[in-house]
């Protein structure tokens, strides 16, 4: 006789049916698992074994077979101890056979028959809810199922026994109720932080069009205080957003007691962060920071000290809002659409251009800590705000700032206004940061005058400099720039037309390519070579 038994595998947040078949037949004592599964899935024999003896059932003394199909999918996890279990009880006659022919089952085994919570719950019920069936789930768990509908059936029991008299009609299961995450701690307030009144102006803008932001400022400014208060200013998460939060967080197993909120996600990695750490993987594929920041914050503190290469891999995350892990037998994707906040000191001592001090490494401090973030990678970032350091007057005022209600108030106001406008085009974003590169300019639409500003913002910032030649210093080609109206020449950047000495064309011959780069500011005549 074959049993069936129907439960999941999770492929991200998604679930993929399984059919988990038991059959006894004659042959050695034992039981024998197949359908690629992992080392949990493995060792779910002996706790099965165990959990039947502690409820008072014993192994038949023949061949058990159990059949995880599809066999190609990877399984992994503890939680087909249950839905083993309970087809082992249905071969066996311990339940209706066709009792468990409505739901999808998954938990996982104690020794004493107990059923212990496992992750991924909600994704489970949301699929048997597709799928038109049940769900039996451990008990810790099924508040968190309830939210996927209130027409779906739910069983949470605690035990093997408790299924068995279910099913018998000796004991009537009730549904659990779904669950919000009550007294919450409060969260920062604005108020505490006493001047930077252009920061909060910035943090302001970034919270209502959802902009990723950067801050660099020297230590004790008050950038990760800033950065910590985003949350208290942002609305909270709307019903789909919540569930597609509290999926995640179901995946990865942070749904304390299977209870919902509707804070946004506030992560801060640590800068030591592996890249697995930040967009996910390991040897079971596991979402990463940025994904358990979906709809929310990821907040990277001492934003240079983190690997390069883990910074890289936050560029196509920010670009199409999921994660991608790849791997040779399967593909996972995570979504993560965040907001991006960072902080860093301008120089790697923290004091560069601050009054009264001076980098004993002169200017290359600066732009040697600066260098390990890549340009594309700033390029996602939209605003840059300087943090600098708090004056004296700022901390001795005595009257309180504005507070975060307040400002929460105004960030509410303006996702409103750009929510009426996305749904009057017809689009899905709800906020600027997410508007479509087809619509960007038919939304930003610029007058006369505001053309006129940005033209002369960029003439300012970015001043026209003719390059005049170029040349090799250890090793690297330099593009060297004619000097400003003011005489102050324009420091040289990396060349990339001139891979060899032979291609390049504008090489000056007044360069000695053996003297030693300083760093130093240099001035010259309009139209000279400089030499250094």
């Amino acid at each position: 006789m074959v049993s069936h038994v129907r439960t999941v595998a999770f492929q991200g947040i998604d679930a993929v049916p399984v059919d988990v078949q038991v059959m006894i037949a004659p042959g050695k004592m034992g039981m024998h698992i197949v359908g690629l599964a992992d080392k949990a899935v493995a060792e779910s024999r002996e706790r099965v074994q165990a959990a039947l003896h502690a409820s008072g059932l014993s192994m038949p003394v023949k061949k058990v077979t159990v059949n995880l199909a599809p066999a190609d999918l990877p399984k992994e996890g503890s939680h087909y101890d249950l839905p083993i279990a309970l087809g082992l009880m249905a071969a066996l006659g311990a339940i209706p056979g066709d009792a468990l022919n409505g739901f999808v089952v998954l938990g996982e085994l104690s020794l004493d028959g107990t059923i212990a919570s496992v992750a991924g719950v909600l994704p489970a019920a949301i699929g048997a809810h597709g799928m038109e069936r049940g769900l039996i789930c451990p008990a810790p768990c099924g508040p968190e199922a309830a939210w996927a509908g209130a027409d779906i059936e739910i069983l949470a029991p605690r035990s093997l026994i408790a299924v068995a008299n279910h099913f018998r009609g000796t004991q009537v299961l009730s549904r659990p109720q779904a669950a919000i995450q009550q007294g919450a701690a409060a969260l920062p307030d604005l108020a505490d932080i006493k001047g930077q009144e252009s920061a909060k102006r910035a943090l302001e803008v970034a919270a209502a069009g959802s902009h990723n932001l950067i801050m660099v400022g020297p230590p004790g400014s008050g950038k990760s205080m800033l950065a910590q208060r985003l949350s208290s200013i942002l609305p909270p998460l709307g019903p789909r957003e919540l569930l597609e939060v509290s999926m995640i967080q179901s995946i990865a197993g942070e749904l304390a007691g299977g209870k919902l909120t509707d804070r946004r996600p506030f992560r801060a990695p640590h800068h030591s962060a592996s890249m697995a750490a930040m967009v996910g993987g390991g040897l079971r594929v596991k979402p990463g920071e940025m994904s358990l920041a979906h709809h929310g914050v990821l907040f990277l503190d001492e934003f240079p000290e983190f690997n390069p290469q883990v910074l890289d891999s936050l560029r196509q995350p920010l670009e199409s809002a999921e994660c991608v892990i790849a791997r040779a037998n399967h593909r996972v994707s995570y979504p993560a659409r965040i907001q991006l906040v960072a902080a860093m000191n301008p120089c790697k001592c923290g004091m560069a251009g601050e009054p009264g001090h001076t980098c004993a490494r002169g200017p290359r401090c600066q732009s040697d800590y600066q260098a390990r973030i890549s340009g594309p990678l700033l390029d996602r970032i939209d605003l840059r705000v300087e943090v600098p350091a708090v004056s004296a007057a700022d901390l001795l005022r005595p009257s309180r700032a504005e507070t975060s209600a307040e400002v929460a108030v105004r960030v509410r106001r303006a996702r409103d206004i750009q929510t009426a406008r996305y749904e009057a085009l017809g689009i899905a974003s709800s906020t600027n940061a997410h508007c479509p590169t087809s619509l960007v300019e038919q939304v930003a639409h610029l007058d006369d005058a505001g053309t006129a500003l940005l033209r002369e913002a960029r003439s300012w910032a970015f001043p026209p400099a003719p390059i005049i030649g170029c040349s090799k210093s250890h090793g690297r080609w330099l593009t060297w720039t004619a000097p400003s109206a003011s005489g102050e020449c324009i420091w040289p950047k990396p060349c990339h037309t001139a891979p060899r000495r032979s291609a390049c064309r504008r090489r000056p011959d007044a360069r000695p390519s053996s003297q030693k780069l300083t760093g130093q500011t240099k001035t010259a005549p309009e139209g000279a070579v400089l030499n250094i």
